[in-house]
């Protein structure tokens, strides 16, 4: 039988590297960004009197954290020369380090409070329903990228598959925009605009010239969006429901942008907001009717976390969202 080797088995880690480790580790500890600042400041101006100056702190306090930094860099870091005082090798590359990490620290916090449009990078994340007026969209992003140029756009749709609830949280997306009968209470919400509840048919359905009431406006052949998730019932059937009244829905389309052409070229009617049906009636041989149903006016919200809620990038585009709904308002 052979003896084992007398040196550390594979795997094993030498006690020399885990105490080396262990003291890296307490060194990194001991140092706070306070220090750095001293360090840089001390080896930019090259004197503790200069330096005590620009930071606001009495010499002492410098010289001791002077004392510090030359302990936690086994160097003495400013050396006399004559007169003056001079960095040391290990100093002078200390310089750049020192002011990164200063930069690094300062963006970190600056960047939750401040937002510079012209230059940031960032990138926005908008879930929004195509109810809404159909250039809102459109308008928003060209909104954003005049005064943001380097940020980037996502606009994800609200589908039967999404849960904006959780996206929201886990930060997937940033901002939902569309109507609610009751909003959720769990997400902070502004409100962007009402709107009045109309028909949009085709000029030559029956109603456009006998006109309706109740009892046509329930037996003709609906068109309705798709429900966002199985089982959901849209707003205009939440109201039905509430009144005891059903419609007839002969068609649902998830893609309410094409609605409109399908409302033209059939006997379908397409119950929602006037603002956007207006943007349809001179593009298509569409009328706009009143409802014989009374409904109250459709509300249009933006919605976003907790998380996002004191973010200043955040803010701006619901300052962005926001002056674009109301730009829509009045034309």
């Amino acid at each position: 039988m052979t003896s084992s080797p007398s040196g550390p088995q594979t795997g094993d880690t030498a006690p020399g590297g885990m105490a080396s480790a262990v003291a890296e580790r307490t060194l990194f500890d001991r140092i706070d960004l306070h220090l750095i600042r001293v360090l840089h400041t001390v080896l930019t101006e090259r004197s503790v009197s200069r330096a005590a100056i620009r930071l606001g702190m009495h010499q002492p306090a410098v010289s001791a954290a002077l004392k510090r930094l030359r302990e936690l860099a086994g160097d003495p870091l400013l050396v006399r020369n004559g007169a003056t005082m001079v960095a040391t090798d290990a100093a002078r590359r200390m310089v750049e380090p020192a002011a990164h990490i200063l930069r690094a620290a300062e963006a970190l916090f600056t960047e939750a409070r401040q937002f510079d449009p012209r230059t940031s990078t960032a990138t926005f994340r908008i879930a929004a329903s195509d109810y809404l007026d159909p250039s809102f969209l459109p308008r928003l992003v060209a909104d954003v990228k005049r005064q943001a140029p380097l940020t980037r756009i996502e606009i994800h749709a609200l589908t039967r598959e999404s849960d904006y609830r959780t996206q929201l949280g886990q930060g997937d997306i940033d901002l939902v925009i569309g109507n609610w009968l009751q909003p959720p209470e769990d997400l902070h919400l502004a409100r962007l605009f009402s709107d009045e509840v109309v028909c949009l048919v085709s000029r030559d359905h029956p109603a456009v010239r006998r006109g309706w009431d109740e009892s046509d406006w329930l037996a003709a052949e609906h068109i309705a969006p798709t429900a966002m998730h199985p089982g959901a019932r849209g707003i205009i059937d939440q109201i039905l429901d509430s009144q005891g009244l059903q419609r007839n829905i002969a068609a649902r389309c998830a893609y309410f942008s094409l609605v409109a052409e399908m409302v033209a070229g059939t006997l379908l009617v397409l119950t929602t907001g006037r603002q956007y049906c207006e943007r349809y009636v001179d593009q298509l041989p569409l009328a706009i009717l009143p409802c014989p149903v009374p409904f109250p006016r459709l509300m249009y919200y933006q919605l976003w976390h907790a998380r996002t809620h004191h973010s200043a990038a955040a803010a701006w585009l619901r300052d962005c969202v926001k002056t674009v709904a109301a730009s829509l308002r009045k034309e």
